[in-house]
Parts: C-alpha cells; sequence; structure tokens
C-alpha cells in the first residue's frame, strides 16, 4: 500500500471514530422532543393481554359519518421487532355504506428505530406495491394548509367466498410528523432528526401515520378521492403539527358570480 492510500486510510478510521465519539456524547445528553401529535394515557396490549405501552396515540371515535373501532392488539411479533417505548394508535373507521379506512401511527421514544419504510411492512403483508407518488392534500384546520403524503397504490389477492382468487387494489397514505415538522420523505425525516441531535441536544420524536384503505381494480382514483377527504377532515382532530399558513389568494370577480 503506497503512501497516499495509507492517509486515506487512515483519514477515513479517524472520521468514523470522531463521528462516533460525538454521535455518543449527544446520545447520552439529548433532550427528548415533544409529539406532533396527541398521546393519551390509554394503554395498548398485545394478544397474550399484556401492557405494551401504557399510553396510545389519540385518534378521534367519530369523524363525520364515519364511526370507528379500536384495533387490538399489537402483534407478539410486531412487538418483539420495535423499541419496549414505541407507542401506537390504530383505529378501523366505516361509513354507513360499508366504506372501511384504518387509521395507524406509530411513535417513536428514545429509539428511533421505532420508525421505519413503510413498504417493508406493506410487502411483508402480501402487499406488492404498484406505484408510489407525493401528493398534497389541502388541510383546514387551525389554519389552510397543505399536507404532503406519499401514496402507494397496491395489489394483493384475496379468497372469494367461492374459493377463487380476487385481485384487490389498495391505496396508502402517509407521512412523518413531530414537533413543528411535516415531510412525506423517510431521507429527510432522518436527516433532520440527525441534525437536530447534533446541533441542539434535541431528539425529536416523530411519529409515522398511515392511511389504508381497498377498492375493486379500477378504482384507485375514487379511491383516492375519498381517502383524502377523509384524511383532511380527520387530522386536525388529532394532529398538532400543522403546515405553514396557504397565502389567501381573493376570488376574481368571475369566480365569485361562478360562486353564486
Amino acid at each position: 500500500m503506497n503512501r497516499r492510500a495509507v492517509q486515506i486510510v487512515a483519514g477515513f478510521v479517524v472520521m468514523v471514530g470522531l463521528t462516533a465519539v460525538l454521535l455518543h456524547r449527544v446520545q447520552s445528553n439529548y433532550v427528548l422532543g415533544k409529539p406532533g401529535l396527541k398521546l393519551v394515557d390509554v394503554p395498548t396490549y398485545n394478544e397474550e393481554t399484556n401492557i405494551v405501552s401504557a399510553t396510545s396515540a389519540f385518534l378521534p371515535e367519530r369523524v363525520g359519518e364515519y364511526v370507528s373501532s379500536r384495533v387490538e392488539p399489537v402483534s407478539t411479533i410486531e412487538q418483539g421487532m420495535l423499541p419496549p417505548d414505541t407507542v401506537y394508535g390504530r383505529r378501523v373507521y366505516v361509513t354507513p355504506d360499508r366504506f372501511q379506512a384504518l387509521i395507524s401511527v406509530v411513535v417513536m421514544g428514545t429509539d428511533r428505530t421505532s420508525i421505519h419504510k413503510p413498504q417493508y411492512c406493506l410487502t411483508g403483508q402480501g402487499q406488492r406495491i404498484v406505484s408510489t407518488e407525493m401528493i398534497t392534500i389541502p388541510i383546514s384546520k387551525p389554519h389552510p394548509y397543505e399536507l404532503k403524503a406519499m401514496k402507494l397504490t397496491t395489489r394483493s389477492e384475496r379468497t372469494g367466498s367461492g374459493g377463487e382468487t380476487v385481485p384487490v387494489s389498495g391505496v396508502f397514505l402517509y407521512w412523518f410528523v413531530a414537533d413543528g415538522h411535516l415531510t412525506p420523505n423517510h431521507g429527510e425525516r432522518m436527516w433532520l432528526m440527525a441534525k437536530q441531535l447534533i446541533t441542539t441536544g434535541l431528539l425529536q420524536r416523530w411519529a409515522y401515520v398511515a392511511y389504508f384503505a381497498n377498492c375493486p381494480p379500477g378504482e384507485e382514483a375514487a379511491l383516492t378521492e375519498r381517502l383524502t377527504k377523509f384524511v383532511a377532515d380527520s387530522v386536525p382532530e388529532f394532529q398538532l403539527t400543522a403546515g405553514e399558513p396557504k397565502e389567501f389568494v381573493p376570488a376574481t370577480a368571475e369566480q365569485k358570480v361562478a360562486q353564486n
């Protein structure tokens, strides 16, 4: 190995060592931040009726015409994969015409590994991701803003009543939220968390929010419209962090005439 190569290797080793020392120092002196959504003193259980967490992420029982039931329990497999201070919130919402949508929330504690890319869980549950895009959802409360979310269109199969294989499409919407921050991007979330931890000693308490619903193949556009409206109606009920206020643009004379 020549002298130049030795210098490069030595420099790399020093940088890795300094980074490890810095991270150890920061992680031993951090302050855990506030969550960007509501937590309540309602315990979560696993299927063996053991308490997984003494608190849970709040989700409303009713949203407009939607009524809900709490999804229990957290599986022991999931509990074993995630840190013990992870907080959960899950409800299934149903309308009078039997439309169903699931809201799932996972909130990290002192261990960032509570939050990971949702694509891993979806594929592990037998969902095939056929498309990915970022969408914008208008939210009206506490002030008008635009919520950026990642939309995954999925495809899976179910067994029909006669034993036949039935294809099923799905729309999965998700984003990440912390106190004062919103992003649909996993990489940006990791960058924001690392930057805040190193510069201020604050460990942001991120949460992962997801909405999911199914439909027959070919009806994905209609499902997306209905699901995003449900997001707009329900998010202000449990999420504390809001986006930047949307600039108000006065209606033109032609628009006022059309509205009348």
